[in-house]
């Protein structure tokens, strides 16, 4: 019985770990940071250059983007960036518009939300009424101040996933205007985590290890477990979107992943 346990088992875990085909993205180099949503894919370079991707017939060119900035991101709410001053801009009209508000880390993936965390690892919340349409500069937003500490966080349709300082993981649900009931921890260590707009969550912890958490749905937004996502490098930035991993390596080498 146990020899043919095991000659049952194995199968499935190599499919497990041949499940993913990666391959290199040769025409950007150096990227330090990556967010995909919605088809729309950005990212900034170790100068803290952005870019965007542009679909073509023939072959993706990776278009530079005004201005420099540490953090971007895209989604539902639009797209937004934070500068090494922790200044926060939203892209409108092909220019980077100032907005209220100081973070280090900005996402735009929840339910027309954005949410961030400032240099003191506070995490706030800006309302979905706030992020539609256009604001002129100066004008006052209603940030929200979430509860807890953490360094980075992201939201999907099922709720907001985080990691603090020390690497531990939090979900929350938060809905269109803010509301929540705090954080709940969850098991592993990552240093980062992002959100999918289909609720699909990727991190990397500090070894550079890729997971996944699996069993995500609207009845069970913190799913079930982790799965071990295995790549050909270590990796220091991941970001998922329909069916593709993007995923950035700790000396800079960006992959595209799909299974």
């Amino acid at each position: 019985m146990r020899a043919s346990v095991l000659v049952l088992l194995v199968p499935s875990i190599l499919a497990a770990v041949h499940a993913w085909d990666c391959q290199e993205v040769k025409n950007i180099k150096n990227l330090m940071q990556i967010d995909a949503s919605l088809g729309l894919v950005v990212a900034i370079d170790v100068n803290q250059i952005p870019y965007y991707l542009q679909r073509g017939l023939i072959r993706d060119d990776w278009i530079r983007m005004p201005g420099l900035l540490k953090h971007i991101t895209v989604g539902p709410a639009g797209t937004w960036g934070v500068d090494r001053a922790d200044t926060l801009f939203q892209y409108i009209a092909g220019k980077w518009v100032q907005v209220e508000g100081t973070l280090k880390q900005v996402d735009a993936g929840g339910d027309l939300i954005i949410v961030g965390a400032n240099w003191k690892d506070k995490p706030f919340c800006l309302r979905s009424s706030a992020t539609v349409g256009y604001k002129r500069p100066g004008s006052p937003l209603p940030w929200t101040e979430l509860p807890g500490s953490v360094k980075y966080y992201s939201c999907g349709p099922f709720g907001c996933w985080a990691v603090n300082k020390d690497d531990s993981i939090f979900f929350m649900s938060l809905s269109r205007d803010c509301r929540n009931n705090g954080w709940n921890d969850i098991d592993t260590k990552l240093s980062m985590i992002e959100v999918a707009t289909d609720g699909s969550v990727f991190g990397v912890n500090s070894k550079g290890d890729v997971y996944t958490r699996d069993g995500i749905t609207a009845k069970k937004p913190k799913g079930t477990r982790w799965s071990f996502v295995p790549l050909k490098k270590a990796m220091k930035h991941v970001s998922y979107d329909q069916g593709r991993l993007w995923a950035v390596s700790q000396s800079g080498v960006t992959f595209s992943c799909s299974r």
